[in-house]
């Protein structure tokens, strides 16, 4: 057993936000042929050829419009099988968002609020007393007081505990217990904080996460093509390791594909990128100010999304980060952009959003590669950032 924790530690390290991305050239069901939808595969095709990626793939979407997708390269190192825009991909942090809009259902519900505070949410735990007074708003944006790093002893806790319900209970009882990192109110990105959000909402709902967020999310927006954990799905993609220059597949019935289970809100979806773009959807709507709207239902209100997506008052330009992305401001977008990215060290997906002109660009990498997956953007940035907005 103790191998098994040996291989598994480090694979939470790679979850993190992004706002690098240079300007204009770097930065599902609807997938079948339609003349209307660019394909990207070959404009993709050179850029993974260069990268020495196994497989590469990016789509663009202005509002839940999908405009332009692609797929190209292998499902894994060594397999002659192509990778299709059907493909599912982990997008590693890119989960937090979804748990944050999770967060924004049940405030709009009257379930929770902004303010509430660890010592309200969680009056039966041992809690630090410098924690008690975070709140839920503190946690989603990252200024909870919460170390970077998961601690060594909750990680191997969680992956002796990864197929008991109660685990990410017993994490967070074990997070909170511990005094924080860093002052409460500073920013340190961690994601022990939507760990915390994720038992937050299991305490309120009476429901896992990952139930929740297939009800919630998955169900309503149509994301018919979403899980947990590395795709092992016959024509997944396969994550890779790296061993010094050569890329070594890893099955994901393999132990060490992803991170446990109870990490679940700070990173463990995968997704097509079509339903990706669903999701994506939603948050522009709360970006631009509308309401979010699933076949004509609402989401989350216009003034519970405005509150998630600003970030604190004077953040500096590093530490703008609010409701799973992290804010920057770039020409093509028209002003203030959102960013994240997401990884288990195996996998890298990526996301983009200019409100203004309500548009989305992804993409998505079966190896840890982050300066090639940049080079994705620039086709879809230079097609689309310069039309008018619509």
């Amino acid at each position: 057993m103790r191998d098994r924790f040996a291989l598994a530690l480090g694979l939470v390290v790679a979850c993190a936000p992004r706002a690098s991305a240079p300007e204009a050239i770097r930065v599902t069901d609807r997938v079948t042929p339609d003349p209307d939808v660019r394909d990207l595969s070959a404009e993709l095709e050179p850029i993974r050829v260069s990268g020495k990626l196994p497989a590469l793939a990016a789509a663009a979407f202005r509002g839940d419009a999908l405009l332009a997708i692609g797929a190209a390269g292998f499902q894994r190192e060594g397999s002659d099988a192509r990778v299709t825009r059907d493909a599912r991909w982990h997008i590693g942090s890119d989960t937090k968002a979804m748990t944050a809009v999770l967060v924004a259902m049940q405030i709009d519900r009257g379930a929770l609020h902004f303010e509430d505070t660890l010592a309200s949410l969680f009056p039966d735990l041992a809690i630090d007393a410098a924690l008690k007074p975070v709140t839920v708003e503190q946690l989603l944006e990252h200024r909870g007081g919460l170390a970077a790093a998961l601690p060594k002893e909750v990680l191997v806790q969680m992956w002796s505990e990864a197929e008991d319900p109660a685990s990410r209970a017993h994490a967070v009882a074990a997070i909170l217990a511990t005094p924080p990192a860093r002052a409460v109110g500073t920013f340190e990105y961690s994601n022990s904080s939507y760990v915390v959000l994720g038992a937050i909402l299991e305490r309120i709902t009476k429901k896992t996460w990952e139930d929740l967020i297939r009800e919630d999310l998955f169900a309503k927006l149509g994301m018919t093509h979403c899980g947990f954990g590395a795709p092992s799905e016959p024509d997944a993609p396969w994550g890779h390791r790296r061993d010094g220059e050569r890329l070594v597949p890893v099955s994901p019935e393999a132990i060490a594909s992803d991170n446990p289970p109870a990490l679940g809100p700070a990173g463990r979806v995968h997704c097509t990128l079509a339903d990706w773009g669903k999701f994506l959807a939603v948050i522009l709507a709360g970006a631009r100010g509308d309401v979010a709207r699933s076949q004509g239902n609402p989401i989350a209100s216009s003034a519970t999304m405005k509150r998630l997506l600003t970030p604190p008052a004077g953040a500096s330009a590093n530490e703008r980060y609010a409701g799973g992305w992290s804010f920057t401001e770039r020409g093509w977008g028209g002003g203030t952009v959102l960013t994240h990215s997401g990884s288990n060290t195996m996998w890298l997906a990526t996301a983009w959003l200019a409100p203004e002109k309500n548009l989305a660009f992804v993409a998505a990498t079966n190896v840890f590669a982050p300066k090639e997956l940049d080079a994705a953007f620039g086709a879809m940035v230079n097609a689309y950032a310069k039309e008018p907005a619509k």
